[in-house]
């Protein structure tokens, strides 16, 4: 097995560096091997021990994720954090009201007693990482079959899991890298006591919207700030006021030199999701099959979320978290199926299978081993692709009615109630979080807007198949009012006690069999029930091919490796720590059309339109402007930057991403990918794919001389 794990790593001597080589997401524990000589020949200027090290202080310990999804960054030596306005866009959403529009206005602590609990968010600190593939794959091997195999893997995993040492505090996971070739396990701090310190508005924090969301020039403010609160012994605690600002092993510094195009920069964080080494067949069934459905379904919703906004303030700020959530994935995948198009990525990686195929039928070893690997793919597609497309109804259609989803998660309390001898400890446990899930629920759902959008996607899943192939009650719906949704959605929604939020409430407070009987026979759970059930069928109807899938994918990975020697392979992301590494870059998108490399606060009153909520500018901006109050956040031309473009390979998860020059300085926060380089989640293009983040300087500038909040800047360390 270590001969076989090290063969991983063996090419790495015959790589010749590639100054321009830009993509990759790369795991620190290897940075020394596999990175250090390149990055060095493209301009870094300190080791890879300084920016990964378990044996001294490095820039990982100021790296943390944030909440359940993001990057932040530690910035003082009093725990306060960086991280993008959309990640903490929940946390400012939730402290929001009209009488306290902070989505709107913003919010600045002035002081610690200020800074306002987010019950639900954490920060999570890497203390350790290590490789323990020989450990979960012993007692593995190809021959057996899939489902036995996982089996052992997921037993080794939870020994090694409870083996390992711990303290409160901590946390412990092991990921599988290169399709599950290689393991490594983790060990984490979690910090659960997060303060909202500050926040720009959303005119600033938001500026441009969802209509900007994804493109360059950028202009948009994307921070927030937020401060780790610790015990007095500065390990984890929950939410207490005896809590103190957490010390942390280090903290950033920040640079107020600015970037030029060029410069040699590197990304540090935890990016979500990658799938640069599928088959042909999976970019395919991804971007013709499943992207166009969910696209048009999520067009339907924000058609009917965005008009109700725009006619009610509060609805606008119920709405705001949601309609950037469902917009965001919207938008990107426009954008990726745009780049996949424009890249012929599907011809190219069928010719390259082509190419891998040639060189197995070359060798009889080879043939034996890999000789039907590739044409596995094209059966297992023919049978996947029309599961995942119901699959995508399903989560898209289904349980895209928001009544529907809130309903679905009451059945596990109904099963608890309907049981012969009832568990009244479960049972109170499940009303207790379903109470707490419902607070936020009603908050911030208006019934009107729902009924619309459950007319609109019932429409749309009951005419995308025959009757008999749809959940059994929409068939039964889909019969009785012919077709009329509007009729069936208003009746639902007008009869279900999930609507009403004292019924609920009264029901949770005293949960009974009667009231479970209550529930069972609601309309809106019947159907949320019988979309459950159609889910879980498909789930079972691929179980098998996805575990065929895994087997492949797996295989593949191998096959690939064993191919091109004089390639070094990355593993693709999964939320765990990574470095990107790059330079500052313009590009040209298209033809006769050229970009800058970063954009101004100039830009911002271009693009200035009082009327349109998304490109409003702020009064105190457009004065700091005409006086040119910049302080000392100015570039050296003069000028105010406000996001800048760079070839780091990021995708999801690098949201809040520290970027930092070639002595490791903080000179970012990555916010963003252009919408021409979104398909690098599935194939990188070096001349279209750049990262988006917002200059330090301009976060600055806001925190200072827009909010003055200067305190803040004034714990922080800068270097001019």
């Amino acid at each position: 097995m270590k001969k076989y794990i090290i063969a991983f790593f063996v090419f790495i001597s015959l790589v010749k560096v590639d100054l321009y080589a830009k993509e990759g997401m790369w795991v620190p524990l290897f940075l020394q091997e596999l990175n250090e000589a390149e990055m060095k020949k493209m301009g870094l200027n300190i080791s890879t021990e300084d920016i990964y090290s378990i044996s001294q202080t490095s820039l990982k310990d100021a790296i943390v994720i944030f909440g359940g999804g993001c990057t932040g960054e530690v910035v003082s030596d009093q725990g306060l954090v960086l991280t993008n306005h959309h990640c903490g866009y929940g946390a400012i959403q939730n402290h929001s009201s009209i009488e306290h529009d902070y989505l709107t206005n913003g919010f600045w602590a002035m002081n610690k007693s200020e800074e306002l609990p987010n019950p639900g968010l954490s920060v999570t600190f890497l203390v350790q990482m290590r490789e323990v593939s020989d450990a979960v794959l012993e007692g593995t091997s190809d021959t057996m079959k899939e489902a036995d195999r996982q089996k052992i893997i997921d037993d080794n995993m939870k020994k090694l899991i409870d083996e390992e040492p711990k303290e409160e505090g901590n946390q412990v996971i092991i990921k599988p890298f290169f399709s599950g070739n290689r393991y490594i396990l983790f060990v984490y701090d979690v910090f659960t006591d997060v303060r909202l310190v500050g926040a720009p508005p959303s005119n600033i924090g938001k500026f441009g919207g969802d209509t900007d969301n994804w493109m360059w020039p950028r202009h948009t403010g994307d921070f927030s700030v937020f401060r780790i609160y610790a015990d007095a012994n500065n390990r984890p605690a929950k939410y207490s006021k005896d809590n103190v600002p957490y010390q942390p092993k280090t903290h950033l510094s920040i640079s107020l030199k600015g970037e030029q195009k060029d410069d040699f920069t590197f990304i540090f964080g935890y990016p979500g999701t990658t799938k640069e080494y599928l088959p042909s067949d999976e970019i395919k069934l991804i971007t013709e099959v499943e992207n166009p459905v969910r696209i048009k379904l999520r067009t339907l919703r924000l058609n009917t979320m965005k008009a109700a906004q725009n006619a009610d303030p509060k609805v606008r700020i119920q709405y705001a978290r949601k309609v950037a959530s469902i917009a965001n994935s919207w938008k990107k995948w426009q954008g990726e199926n745009r780049g996949i198009k424009r890249l012929d990525a599907i011809a190219v990686k069928q010719e390259n299978e082509k190419n891998i195929q040639r060189w197995v039928d070359a060798d009889p070893l080879r043939k034996e081993k890999y000789g039907n690997l590739i044409p596995s793919f094209r059966k297992l597609y023919e049978d996947m692709t029309p599961l995942r497309l119901k699959y995508q109804y399903y989560r898209e259609a289904g349980m895209g009615i928001e009544l529907l989803s809130f309903a679905s998660r009451f059945s596990r309390l109904i099963d608890l109630l309907n049981e012969p001898e009832a568990d009244m400890e479960k049972i109170k446990k499940a009303s207790e979080n379903l109470k707490a899930y419902s607070e936020g629920f009603y908050k911030d759902y208006v019934l009107a807007i729902d009924k619309q959008v459950s007319a609109d996607l019932l429409s749309e899943f009951a005419g995308a198949y025959p009757t008999e192939q749809l959940p059994e009650e929409l068939q039964s719906i889909k019969l009785k009012y012919k077709g009329d949704y509007v009729a069936f959605s208003n009746k639902m929604m007008d009869k279900s006690l999930f609507a009403n939020q004292k019924a609920i409430e009264a029901i949770l407070d005293n949960p009974s069999k009667k009231a479970a009987k209550k529930l069972a026979k609601d309309p809106a759970y019947k159907l949320a029930l019988s979309f459950v059930e159609y889910g879980r069928t498909i789930n079972e109807e691929i179980k098998d091919l996805e575990y065929q899938s895994t087997a492949l994918r797996r295989n593949y990975m191998k096959l690939q490796m064993a191919y091109d020697t004089n390639k070094v392979f990355y593993p693709d992301a999964n939320f765990t720590m990574r470095i990107a590494y790059g330079f500052v870059d313009d590009y040209k998108p298209r033809d006769a059309v050229k970009y800058e490399y970063f954009s101004t606060l100039e830009g911002i009153l271009e693009k200035e339109d009082p009327n349109i909520y998304d490109y409003v500018v702020e009064d105190k901006l457009k004065e700091l402007h005409k006086n040119k109050d910049y302080g000392p956040y100015a570039d050296a031309d003069g000028t105010i930057h406000v996001g800048f473009t760079a070839s780091n390979h990021t995708t999801g998860g690098n949201s809040g991403s520290p970027v930092f020059n070639a002595d490791g300085h903080l000179i970012g926060i990555n916010f963003d990918r252009n919408w021409e380089g979104t398909m690098s989640d599935l194939m990188y293009d070096p001349d279209q794919c750049r990262n988006i983040s917002l200059d330090i300087r301009y976060c600055l500038f806001i925190i200072d001389k827009f909010a003055g909040a200067g305190h803040l800047v004034d714990e922080m360390t800068l270097i001019k």
